[in-house]
């Protein structure tokens, strides 16, 4: 405790304050960005003499960085937030292996309460207040040294140089290895934390900019239904939430996954790529009249989607939602959140994607003329916490994982809740085939999901 209060009580530079916090998440925080060097450089002793280099050669770079946002009354606030923000980072790409790029923070933007509460977990408390809170609060505890203006130019000036000579030195010791990892493997410095993840969030926000002035793209201005099109077509699509293809039997998984569905006589696609990881650019890709190769989120918001024009050709459209949102796929159609019990009247932990069903019916009976389409936007297999995606009498596959902490079962029982869920799937896609089997007085049917 006295060494505590010695280490309290003495006063720092804000050049030496730089230096501890950036060796600290050098070191503590880019776990993530030497496992993946050390998976691709270890063979030769030059190899891992390089992949060991990466630790001077980013704590050099933080030091310049810091150096130039840290500034007399600024310095603290600076050190702490690049403290917590290391922390919080860290913990996500150790626990779940993510890179936090703009795709994962526009993800990360638009979670919901629901979403947010499913990624806390104790883990997640302690590594925040053992990696950030804690020197956080040391930073905040001790004593500034002031030296006048001139002083503290020139002391940052040598401090920034001798980073800057370290960055350069390594640079050029090992040149060869470090012009191929900034060509070839990028994924590393997709890792280095959280620069990169402040440099993607600049990024977002400079596209937002960019796209929020674009004028508004009419996509089908003239589409219509032909005259000669005389038969009604009531079409459901289900938006599914993280249901891999290789967990369907439908697919040829051993696990009998799809029991219901194999009774029905589907036809399945099996070759079909997503547009991405995340819900926010998932959902308005498909939605895009854009192939999936140019698809661009921004760009994508400022532009019709396919429901705009089927509703301009005069089909009847309803979103019923049971996930975080349409992303704004359906901000212009008829649409109804399912994720409460105010709406949903199926609901035990959480609200059941089986729940927009109920009265669906109703809204058919009351468009008895024209086309309909129904979009449903599942929970599906909505992650980490798999557990909490399917009613108890779906926990066929055990043990189950029963914590949203993977890190805390073992791989099998994480897989036995997945498949729970898509077992679970499979029984909610049953029920919409049920649904639309008994409207006759719509000539065409269909089930896409």
């Amino acid at each position: 405790m006295k060494r505590i209060g010695s280490l309290l009580g003495r006063p720092y530079s804000s050049n030496a304050l730089i230096v501890m916090v950036a060796v600290y998440v050098a070191l503590f925080a880019n776990t993530a960005l030497f496992r993946n060097a050390f998976a691709l450089y270890n063979g030769s002793p030059e190899e891992l003499l390089f992949a060991a280099s990466l630790l001077p050669f980013i704590g050099a770079i933080f030091v310049v960085i810091l150096s130039a946002l840290c500034h007399r009354a600024a310095a603290k606030p600076v050190l702490i937030t690049f403290l917590l923000l290391s922390a919080l980072i860290a913990f996500f790409m150790n626990r779940y292996g993510v890179v936090i790029d703009d795709d994962m923070l526009v993800n990360v933007l638009e979670t919901d309460s629901r979403e947010a509460r499913d990624l806390l977990n104790l883990p997640l408390v302690l590594y925040v207040l053992i990696l950030g809170v804690v020197p956080s609060l040391f930073i905040y505890r001790v004593t500034m040294k002031r030296p006048g203006p001139k002083a503290a130019l020139t002391s940052r000036l040598q401090l920034v140089s001798a980073s800057l000579a370290v960055v350069v030195g390594l640079f050029f010791t090992f040149s060869g290895h470090y012009t191929s990892m900034f060509r070839e493997h990028k994924e590393v410095w997709y890792r280095v934390n959280p620069i990169h993840a402040v440099y993607s969030a600049g990024r977002l926000v400079n596209d937002s900019v960019t796209f929020a002035s674009l004028p508004h793209l009419i996509v089908g201005a003239n589409a219509k239904i032909p005259e000669t099109d005389v038969h009604r077509e009531l079409v459901v699509m289900v938006v599914g939430e993280t249901a891999r293809a290789d967990h369907f039997s439908l697919n040829g998984y051993e696990r009998g996954t799809n029991p219901r569905l194999q009774q029905e006589d589907v036809i399945n696609f099996p070759d079909f790529w997503s547009c991405g990881t995340s819900t926010a650019q998932s959902v308005p890709c498909i939605f895009s009249h854009y192939p999936r190769a140019e698809f661009d989120q921004e760009r994508a918001s400022a532009a019709d989607n396919a429901l705009d024009v089927l509703k301009r050709a005069g089909v009847s459209i309803l979103w019923r939602d049971n996930n975080s949102s349409s992303k704004h796929v359906a901000d212009r159609v008829e649409y109804q959140a399912y994720l409460t019990n105010k709406t949903n009247p199926v609901c035990d932990v959480e609200c059941r994607d089986e729940g927009m069903l109920v009265g669906l019916q109703d809204y058919i009976d009351s468009h008895p003329k024209g086309d309909i389409l129904i979009v449903l936007h599942q929970m599906g297999n909505h992650g980490p916490a798999y557990h909490k995606r399917y009613p108890p009498g779906f926990e066929q596959f055990t043990p189950a994982c029963e914590t949203n902490d993977l890190g805390a079962c073992s791989t099998d029982e994480i897989v036995n809740a997945y498949d729970n869920a898509i077992l679970y799937t499979d029984f909610f896609l049953s029920k919409v085939i049920e649904l639309l089997k008994p409207n006759e007085t719509c000539s065409r049917r269909r089930c896409f999901t």
